[in-house]
């Protein structure tokens, strides 16, 4: 399966080279990103008209960064050479019959005086001319550590992802130190969070086919797969990008400031003994990461053995996902109660949910029929949304499918659903932004309502006399004083988290240390929700709308 393969692996290496030298003349801060302000001036040369040019744009920046790096600009560049030669600029360009290998670069009016007056007056000449990718440090990458974080100026700002490191910089972050935030709901972010690429996380009971399917899509084993009908993935298993094929043990990768994986430090060393990262050079892994998962286990004896909370990881990894699949089997249509936990765990998250039923060859077409009725029926109990999730139906691994059972009709569905589900795959890369953005507004509000919380009991905390009975009673009667902080603040149920995890984990602390609620602060998040995300999003648009 390819993503976006892109068309520098069909671009010549003579016609690279080019490409380089007017990216980093395009590029007016030399910070590897042409933004906005400099595709508006450089793709003026081209002369084409205002309307190809929002298409260009529209199609190189398919991610909405709001920027362009060194490939969408050489895609951006190939896509002004075929409208110079009068294609219609469309996303179907790229299947199209185009030898990208062989295709000129656009012509550029002026460009070439443009460039030799910059060789001219820079007589050092620039190493990276060289036809060669140079990797492009993030220019936010030491926001997170500098003493001077909170005065980091909107000029440095040059993505949208930037935009929200320095929001959450300067405005989030402040709450959630403040009413710990980071102890009750999820570890503050770092760098790696707003950078990591989109996730993919397979769950389901053991032998439903996850590693398979992992195999499948990669058309070759990752590092430390194992592969068989019994329980055999013991572990988190992370599939990453690499230079090579290695496997990293969980405690350094849990420290590793390039991942984002820090957070789960917090579920201890007997988790991290299960936990590792594959790496391997894959065409596929450069645009999504995919999280390898234990086989659900069945009994409660099984599931008490463990040295981890399996569920609040689980709910850890749902968090920073793009995409879960659900794996079924036709064999195994039974929710434990350890994958009902685990499916629970699952909420706020269902957007990102999709069901798969693997392995779906080993049944004939009447047998199918209830199967398929069964897992509807063992879902709605389970998924309490009255959305109708939506069910891949096919068998995902490299055999061919079984057509003694179904016949040429049933080879066919199972196409289609195969390729509904890798087009529902394709697009994550493009939509990782968006989700992003939904995930950091999110976290803002989640975050508002644990300080509305956290306030509320220490304004209920005697000042003198009775403070421990006081406490516990607040404890007690939590989903009662949840109620009080809804109604005083206007905030709907559904926001509010789990009454018994937040009695847990409230048992810890004493209530007349918390802080009291600060205006000042909430009303940052609330300028920040209503006028600066919006503001980020317009300056970071199409330029040419």
């Amino acid at each position: 399966m390819e993503i976006g393969a892109g068309p520098i692996g069909s671009c010549s290496k003579d016609h690279q080279k080019i490409y380089l030298e007017w990216f980093n003349y395009a590029d007016s801060d030399g910070d590897g990103r042409i933004t906005g302000n400099d595709a508006t001036k450089f793709f003026a040369l081209s002369n084409l008209s205002r309307q190809d040019l929002k298409q260009v744009w529209a199609i190189a920046d398919a991610k909405r960064q709001g920027y362009l790096g060194y490939r969408e600009f050489i895609a951006s560049m190939q896509l002004i050479s075929l409208v110079q030669d009068g294609h219609q600029v469309t996303h179907d360009l790229w299947n199209s019959d185009v030898d990208f290998q062989n295709l000129k670069p656009p012509a550029m009016e002026g460009l070439d005086k443009l460039l030799a007056n910059k060789r001219h007056s820079s007589k050092t000449s620039d190493p990276n001319l060289n036809g060669s990718l140079q990797p492009q440090p993030s220019p936010s990458a030491n926001w997170f550590s500098s003493k001077s974080s909170k005065k980091i100026s909107m000029s440095s700002v040059t993505s949208i992802i930037d935009g929200l490191k320095r929001l959450y910089i300067q405005k989030l972050k402040p709450l959630e130190v403040t009413y710990r935030f980071n102890d009750f709901v999820s570890p503050l972010l770092t760098n790696s969070d707003f950078d990591a690429k989109p996730m993919v996380m397979l769950l389901g009971q053991y032998s439903t086919g996850k590693t398979t399917f992992i195999k499948h899509l990669l058309r070759t084993s990752y590092p430390g797969a194992h592969i068989g009908p019994e329980p055999t993935t013991d572990r988190f298993v992370v599939v990453m990008s690499g230079v090579d094929d290695r496997s990293i043990p969980g405690n350094t990768v849990a420290v590793q400031a390039d991942m984002p994986f820090s957070g789960l430090t917090t579920f201890g060393t007997a988790f991290l003994s299960k936990f590792e990262c594959s790496q391997m050079p894959h065409s596929l892994l450069e645009h999504i990461t995919l999280v390898d998962t234990p086989g659900v286990l069945s009994g409660e004896k099984q599931r008490t053995q463990r040295a981890y909370d399996f569920t609040g990881v689980t709910s850890w990894f749902a968090a920073k996902c793009d995409l879960i699949l659900l794996l079924f089997d036709p064999h195994k249509l039974d929710i434990s109660d350890e994958f009902k936990r685990v499916i629970t765990s699952l909420r706020g998250h269902d957007d990102k949910i999709r069901v798969v039923l693997n392995k779906a060859d080993q049944v004939d077409t009447q047998q199918l029929m209830r199967v398929y009725g069964a897992l509807m029926w063992s879902l709605g109990k389970v998924l309490n949304t009255p959305e109708v999730v939506r069910v891949y139906i096919g068998s995902f691994n490299d055999k061919p499918v079984n057509e003694s059972a179904f016949g040429p009709l049933g080879k066919e569905l199972f196409e289609k659903e195969q390729d509904d589900l890798l087009s529902d795959l394709k697009d994550i890369p493009k939509k990782a932004c968006d989700r992003r953005i939904n995930e950091f507004v999110k976290r803002a509000r989640a975050a508002k309502i644990h300080a509305y919380i956290i306030s509320h009991l220490r304004k209920e905390m005697p000042a003198m006399m009775g403070k421990a009975k006081t406490q516990q009673k607040l404890i007690d009667n939590l989903a009662d004083e949840f109620g009080k902080v809804q109604r005083e603040f206007h905030l709907p149920p559904g926001d509010f988290p789990n009454v018994e995890h937040f009695k847990e984990i409230l048992s810890g602390y004493s209530f007349d240390k918390f802080e009291k609620l600060k205006p000042k602060m909430i009303q940052a998040v609330d300028d920040m929700l209503g006028y600066d995300i919006p503001d980020i999003l317009k300056n970071f648009r199409n330029p040419y709308d």
